[in-house]
């Protein structure tokens, strides 16, 4: 007769004279101590040879758990493994199950430090918006829907963040796939637009000239440091992205040849292109530099946070338009349109326009040129981008003077 609730009931803990065994199906017995102690048993012949293992004791397993346990290993058997490997196998891996912080600090020391320039923001971002929900959770168990809720949460404050969230989520876990340290990656087919209605909007804001007359006007009369306002200015005439110009050291300085060299491993295309970019310095420039080289001190960097050779953090850029704009609506009553750091760039750009042909300017950038140019054409037009950038320091200097 097969073992039954009302049977393990009635003996669990009762002491009795000798050893009993009950027989089920598939091999499943339940073998009882003398102290009434019921042990779940699988009865099955591998390599010609009886043998038993033992898959749990009763209570902490019921009747339907070790029936499921059974027949999973004797479906094993068929295939001609031993439900002892697989037994200890399992055992294994629930020993080494990793939780989703355990897994994003391996990805992080393995993949994030050496492939995202902002892999310090992405980290407390996780810290902040995700380890406290899921941090100790192995990944597996958490679920599509789970994910979702999470970063609907933070899309209604967040749109950007909770976007990078899911993006850097969604790689963290395919690593993590790719290298056995979890079964799936439960929001691979999660997107931000159609998933979380989260749409990337390309901004098109550069400042007109009375904008450019009043950020400048900003510049010299705010209490910013001196170091704050070199970066916009050079931000501005420049029209660099500002990553290239926080991470610059003195040494990418040639002043002898007048030429800046930003590294491929500190600007955005550098990585796929592997050449550095090269743009040329001019008097103007040249007095700048030389500025923020005295005041770094003896850091190799030429902008540092304050009180340290540290190179600037990623943040301290960030602010710098806001500083501007409270300046001017304190002191002058003018309200400045939100704008920021990003919008020096396609200020720069957008006068680049008419001070040069379309191939300078995006050379000037540091943009990828089209098509074959990019392969064929390896001049770095030096002459070209100082006559516009001369050309447009003018500009600026004509801007400022027209209101004198």
């Amino acid at each position: 007769m097969a073992i039954t609730d009302a049977w393990l009931k009635a003996i669990s803990g009762k002491g009795r004279d000798v050893l009993a065994e009950k027989t089920d199906r598939d091999g499943l017995s339940a073998r009882v101590s003398k102290k009434g102690k019921i042990v779940f048993q699988l009865r099955f012949r591998h390599d010609g040879r009886q043998s038993r293992l033992d898959l749990g004791t009763y209570p902490l397993i019921t009747l339907k758990q070790a029936r499921e346990e059974a027949l999973k290993l004797k479906a094993e058997l068929e295939k001609g493994h031993d439900p002892r490997i697989i037994k200890k196998t399992d055992k294994l891996k629930n020993i080494e199950v990793l939780s989703l912080e355990d897994v994003f600090e391996k990805w992080y020391e393995a993949y994030c430090i050496h492939n995202k320039k902002i892999h310090r923001q992405i980290k407390r971002s996780f810290e902040i918006y995700v380890f406290p929900e899921f941090g100790g959770i192995p990944p597996d168990r958490i679920s599509t829907d789970n994910w979702v809720t999470l970063l609907e949460g933070v899309k209604k404050k967040y749109p950007a963040i909770a976007a990078r969230l899911l993006i850097n989520a969604k790689q963290m876990l395919s690593w993590a796939v790719r290298r056995k340290l979890v079964s799936s990656n439960e929001i691979f087919q999660i997107s931000a637009k159609a998933d979380l209605s989260i749409t990337k909007k390309k901004s098109t804001r550069s400042l007109d000239d009375e904008e450019i007359r009043m950020l400048l006007m900003a510049l010299d009369g705010s209490r910013m440091s001196a170091k704050n306002r070199m970066f916009v200015r050079l931000c501005l005439v420049y029209g660099c992205r500002n990553t290239e110009l926080r991470v610059a050291k003195t040494r990418y300085l040639d002043f002898s040849k007048m030429i800046w060299t930003t590294p491929p491993e500190d600007h955005k295309t550098g990585k796929l292109s592997d050449k550095p970019l090269i743009r040329p310095i001019t008097p103007y420039t040249k007095q700048l530099f030389e500025e923020c080289i005295s005041l770094s001190g003896p850091s190799e960097y030429l902008f540092t946070n304050e009180g340290s050779g540290e190179v600037m953090g990623v943040g301290a850029p960030l602010s710098l338009p806001y500083n501007v704009m409270q300046w001017l609506r304190k002191n002058k009553g003018y309200e400045m349109a939100h704008w920021s750091i990003k919008a020096l760039r396609k200020t720069a750009r957008t006068n680049f326009s008419t001070l040069t042909q379309p191939h300078i300017a995006e050379i000037m950038l540091g943009h990828k040129l089209p098509g074959e140019w990019e392969v064929y054409d390896q001049h770095h037009y030096l002459v070209e981008q100082a006559g516009c950038l001369i050309k447009w320091v003018e500009r600026l200097n004509s801007i400022v003077q027209a209101d004198s």
